[in-house]
């Protein structure tokens, strides 16, 4: 006979420990809230799996502002443009003269091992390696989070809410009914094929390439590791490619015109697919999604990652203000607050996609049109000052003075011209 579950409680359980997750813990533990942080995935592979990480200013103003971004600071890249190269030519987009913000590039993984040691030092409860994991009665309000710990043991975990922070292929996600959702879906027909490669930095900021052979993206890591990737079919066998051969591609579609690769051994090649995701709404009773859970975006307009924070930007001020006050009103309005800048996210990247990918059947007047489209973004003061703030990221939503964000979220905004 299976034995009783160790019964647990917390005012907050979090499942998932990425981006979102931690986030939300770190913030919730300022205010005094209690939270448990569950992941299927141990420490190590968290801290060593290497994924994109571009910040917009707001989430380092959050970062800094919360006191997890002393590393960031010291270690990650500022960044105060991109370069747009069409027709072998370079064009620099300045955010820092058209907005007055930034970016900076520091890699997802560093991002969590702040978080992870920020909620260690501070005592938090994470239990990474945990499986079986199931969400009950969140139409309630006593919902539970079911799971068996690293040990074994089974856990029931009550809390006053449940946060799905746990990606698009986690458990959170299938917990809100199919009639109770509507789900946002579009594949494009694209995929990049991504490198890392030990070698110098070709370029001091990131380069989004045009070309008629297809899009590529010059990126960093480190002083010694580059990450690089080229459009694709999504079907595209990675391990059938020589290193030479995904040289002479990236050659094609970048140098040019005094502008040269910097190449080195590849040490990692992947393809990733190009899609986009909502859930509407992103709550269902307690169960409140944020991050992958809710959402995904393609990699071009570098938004995954932020929007993921500024979901839990946004529920944290909702759930100070729930246990705090009792007011369920910020609660009520989460999923409306949040989408508005999801939805604003997705049209940036899907435009930034169809801008910069070679469309493989478009006419010669859509190939020609793109072209136009480049020049008049490149050349203009109106065109580049949007993809300024809108790359650099917008304010997030500003809904709980009493919050511990609210100052950090404030000095954001007022970078905004």
């Amino acid at each position: 006979m299976n034995a009783e579950p160790l019964k647990a409680r917390t005012r907050v359980a979090v499942i998932g420990a990425g981006p979102a997750g931690l986030m939300l813990s770190h913030l919730l533990s300022l205010s005094g809230i209690d939270s448990v942080v569950i992941d299927l995935r141990e420490r190590a592979d968290i801290e060593t799996t290497l994924r994109a990480g571009i910040l917009e200013q707001g989430t380092v103003d959050l970062m800094t502002g919360t006191g997890v971004g002393a590393r960031l600071l010291t270690e990650g890249q500022r960044h105060e443009g991109i370069a747009i190269r069409s027709r072998g030519e370079s064009r620099r987009i300045d955010f820092t003269a058209l907005t007055g913000r930034a970016v900076h590039l520091y890699p997802q993984h560093e991002v969590l091992k702040d978080l992870i040691a920020a909620r260690l030092a501070a005592g938090g409860d994470l239990r990474f390696g945990v499986s079986e994991v199931s969400v009950h009665d969140v139409t309630t309000d006593a919902p539970s989070v079911r799971f068996t710990d690293a040990d074994g043991t089974r856990v029931e975990l009550s809390c006053a809410v449940v946060a799905g922070c746990d990606g698009s292929q986690g458990v959170s996600r299938t917990a809100v009914p199919e009639d109770a959702r509507t789900d946002y879906f579009h594949a494009y027909p694209h995929g990049w094929f991504g490198i890392l490669t030990e070698a110098p930095p070709s370029s001091d900021e990131l380069v989004y390439a045009h070309s008629e052979r297809g899009f590529a993206l010059i990126s960093s890591r480190s002083p010694s590791v580059q990450r690089m990737y080229f459009q694709c079919d999504p079907a595209e066998d990675a391990g059938s490619w020589s290193d030479e051969r995904i040289w002479a591609e990236l050659r094609a579609r970048v140098n040019g015109n005094g502008f040269e690769l910097e190449e080195g051994p590849i040490i990692q090649r992947g393809v990733i697919p190009m899609r986009s995701y909502v859930i509407d709404p992103m709550r269902h009773g307690r169960l409140f999604l944020a991050g992958d859970a809710a959402h995904t975006v393609p990699p071009t307009g570098a938004k995954g990652l932020n929007l993921a924070v500024s979901d839990v930007a946004v529920l944290c001020q909702a759930l100070e203000r729930f246990f705090h006050q009792g007011s369920t009103e910020l609660l009520d309005s989460y999923g409306r607050t949040a989408s508005d800048r999801v939805w604003r996210a997705q049209h940036f990247s899907w435009w930034m996609t169809s801008m910069l990918h070679a469309d493989a059947d478009a006419d010669a007047f859509g190939r020609r049109r793109q072209l136009g489209e480049i020049d008049q973004l490149t050349e203009s003061v109106a065109g580049s000052t949007y993809l300024a703030e809108a790359y650099t990221g917008w304010p997030i939503a500003h809904t709980n003075p009493d919050s511990v964000v609210a100052d950090t979220i404030t000095g954001s905004a007022d970078r905004t011209p």
